[in-house]
């Protein structure tokens, strides 16, 4: 009888070895890489070259999976559960036969009768059953790569083969193997194959919920949309759906691409992005993302991001990337792994020599079981899992969350920030400022101020031109043409309208450029700023014509963000190109501790290189292009998911929705995460500390007590399971 095994996809490539280890910057994603080795990657499930260890599925190649292929993971949980059951069954009399000795008809069964029942039991499950940790082990040796699976071979097939040969030809034996008595050991070979299978199959178990996170959400977009064409609602699949086709929402539909409304309105669920469980109402020209949950009313939305290119997809992506990363921290596991099972092998054979030597008769079995017993319980596998599992699990738990982190490199760094530094706009505040007051010089209309103001910023994607223009077409004037328009940094922007130049930007800019405001537009842009507006300066013709006062609200989340940073410790810094009267009052509004004002790109960049440090690390958060270099210059940059593009991609990390309590779940997310490692590896290390000196006899002396290699296996599956259990507790993390 054998497994049921996956039917062969004329789609998949050939039986033979197809496992490969490369680079980290080679071809697209391969559909199986090891969780635990960097590089590996395979087009069909098997086991790691490097450690041994299942493969398991990659998420970025999920999607372009043909379907026939299958879930490898699950065919291996399958052939697992198979075994483990079958392995049991036939160890089950071993261990009547070797350990129920004066149970009925068992103690009527001869020494030696006894002996080679237990030998015909126990063979097939090492052999037959247990063959995968035998090729496992044996790949291990041709390859010189030495892994768990080394240790768990050496061990059984030790106390296996002491077993034939004390059964079949005991005079081989030196006579301290007997003494007197025969010592067979076909139980513990037995039992330990049907252990770890039983361990390989809690664990792969366990290692299939680290990914639910990347699971959930690729399961969080629809197969199907209706796709609205000449009147008619035509269920179409997803995939199909291309930019600018009209769809329609009906009550409780997932939002299947990235598009805008059209017409209706409702509410909708975002909390796979915010984790806010209150739905956000949306009408004509509201943004609505993909994976998102349609309320009661139903609407029409025009698709513009599609495919791998709706930010869902892209979530999906950046987690399936970050977490194929490593972290600094788990170069300490991997220099003590690659000497680690060599040693082990060294402690075994000692253990085997000083029992024999010394030990008690019969001394020579005494040295096998011990010896055996090490190589059992020394499992590299917990060691090797403490970091890549916590990583997995903690950087999925952010993408639910609404924080993108980049890598684990970032996720580790993120624990030893200890300055914050903020942008203002769009970071602190909403990013949708408006015009508040319009101040012209006698002799000039209001009107005609906003209308020469908004000609120029019309050629701007800055917060405050748009907040400018907007003013201009709610009063219904009409904009001029402009010609020459130029982006003056940290100061404003200038263009030609006809024969005049106008220049709109900061007083403290036209100062150092010799251009004043009279003292009454200088008190009053003083007043203005002093209640947390942003003051723009209209010039013509190097003449200033007046102010205009533009206010953006502070985020409703911010002040409870600010509070939680402040909590974990944090030095909070606001570093704004804004004049630093409206600096000052937002820093006080929100308790900021420092605050930098009227500051350019270049100077928000020596401010990042200033503050940082020997023993200081600092972090960045910002949301538009003249963030860029400060973000790639910090420590962790944070971008806002809903700022500039060459913002997001200059920071390590993207808070999705911009909501500044994600900013706090991003630091203590890193800092449970790295908790969670610690206690991995100092586990990892106690477990194999403790339990190594322990099977080796090292109480018989005192206690006379020493671990049965059926216990070692127990503990060697337990210790695996236990660290990835202990990383799936941040599944739970808020």
């Amino acid at each position: 009888m054998q497994p049921n095994a996956p039917t062969p996809c004329p789609h998949c490539p050939s039986d033979e070895e197809r496992t490969v280890i490369v680079s980290k910057t080679e071809l697209p994603p391969a559909p199986y890489i090891c969780p635990m080795c960097e590089g590996v990657r395979s087009d069909k499930p098997g086991a790691c070259p490097q450690c041994g260890m299942a493969l398991e599925k990659n998420p970025l190649a999920m999607r372009n999976e043909p379907e026939c292929c299958g879930d490898g993971g699950d065919d291996e949980v399958r052939d697992l559960w198979w075994r483990v059951r079958w392995s049991a069954a036939m160890t089950v009399p071993v261990v009547l036969l070797s350990m129920g000795m004066n149970l009925p008809v068992i103690r009527d069964i001869s020494h030696d009768a006894s002996g080679w029942m237990q030998m015909v039991w126990a063979t097939p499950v090492v052999f037959w059953v247990g063959w995968p940790l035998l090729a496992r082990f044996w790949k291990s040796i041709l390859t010189l790569r030495f892994n768990m699976f080394t240790l768990i071979g050496l061990g059984v097939l030790a106390a296996w083969l002491y077993s034939v040969v004390a059964l079949v030809a005991p005079n081989w034996l030196p006579h301290e193997a007997t003494h007197g008595g025969m010592a067979l050991y076909f139980e513990s070979a037995a039992v330990i194959t049907v252990l770890v299978l039983l361990g390989q199959l809690l664990e792969l178990r366990a290692r299939k919920a680290t990914g639910s996170a990347i699971r959930a959400l690729m399961n969080l977009a629809p197969k199907t949309a209706l796709l609205v064409r000449d009147g008619q609602e035509i269920e179409t699949p997803v995939d199909d759906i291309q930019i600018g086709d009209v769809l329609r929402l009906k009550p409780g539909a997932r939002i299947p691409v990235d598009g805008i409304v059209t017409e209706g309105s409702s509410a909708v669920d975002e909390s796979m992005l915010t984790g806010e469980s209150m739905p956000q109402k949306k009408e004509a020209k509201a943004a609505v993302t993909g994976g998102t949950v349609n309320g009661n009313g139903t609407f029409l939305m025009r698709a513009e991001r599609v495919g791998a290119n709706t930010l869902l997809s892209q979530i999906v992506e950046m987690t399936a990337k970050a977490q194929a990363s490593r972290a600094p921290v788990q170069r300490l596991a991997d220099r003590v792994s690659a000497w680690f099972v060599p040693a082990v092998v060294g402690v075994a054979v000692l253990t085997f020599l000083l029992w024999w030597k010394f030990g008690p008769q019969p001394s020579f079995a005494f040295a096998v079981v011990n010896a055996v017993a090490v190589l059992i319980i020394a499992c590299p596998c917990a060691l090797g899992l403490a970091t890549p599992m916590a990583v997995t699990v903690g950087l999925g738990r952010g993408a639910q969350l609404g924080v993108l982190i980049k890598n684990a490199e970032t996720l580790e760094r993120l624990q030893v920030i200890d300055i914050l530094m903020l942008d203002k706009t769009g970071t602190l505040t909403e990013g949708k400022p408006s015009v508040t007051e319009i101040v012209p010089l006698p002799g000039l209309s209001a009107r005609d101020l906003l209308a020469c103001a908004a000609a120029v910023e019309a050629l701007s994607e800055h917060p405050i031109a748009t907040a400018i223009v907007n003013a201009a077409k709610e009063r219904n004037i009409p904009l001029a043409t402009v010609t020459g328009f130029q982006v003056i940094t940290g100061g404003g922007v200038l263009g030609n309208i006809g024969e005049s130049e106008v220049f709109v930007g900061q007083a403290s800019f036209l100062k150092k450029n010799g251009v004043f405001i009279d003292a009454e537009c200088h008190a009053r842009s003083a007043q203005l700023q002093a209640d947390g507006c942003t003051v723009v300066v209209v010039v013509l013709n190097e003449k200033p014509l007046g102010l205009i006062a533009i206010k953006d609200k502070i985020k409703e989340s911010a002040p409870q963000a600010i509070q939680a940073l402040h909590a974990l410790g944090l030095k909070l810094q606001m570093i704004t190109g804004d004049a630093l009267p409206t600096a000052q009052r937002v820093a006080k509004d929100l308790g900021i501790d420092e605050v930098a004002a009227e500051v350019s790109p270049k100077e928000k960049l020596l401010h990042v290189y200033q503050a940082r440090g020997k023993d200081r690390y600092v972090a960045f958060a910002g949301d538009g292009i003249n963030d860029a270099p400060a973000l790639a210059a910090a420590d962790v940059g944070i971008a806002m998911g809903t700022g500039t593009e060459v913002a997001i991609q200059s920071a390590a990390v993207t808070l999705v929705k911009g909501d500044l309590r994600a900013l706090h779940q991003a630091f203590a997310l890193s800092r449970a995460t790295m908790k969670i490692i610690r206690q991995n590896l100092w586990f990892a290390f106690l477990y194999n500390g403790l339990g190594i000196p322990l099977a080796a006899g090292l109480l018989y002396p005192l206690t006379g007590w020493l671990l049965n290699p059926m216990i070692a296996s127990v503990a060697m599956s337990l210790s695996s399971v236990s660290v990835i259990l202990n990383s799936l507790r941040l599944r739970w993390f808020k």
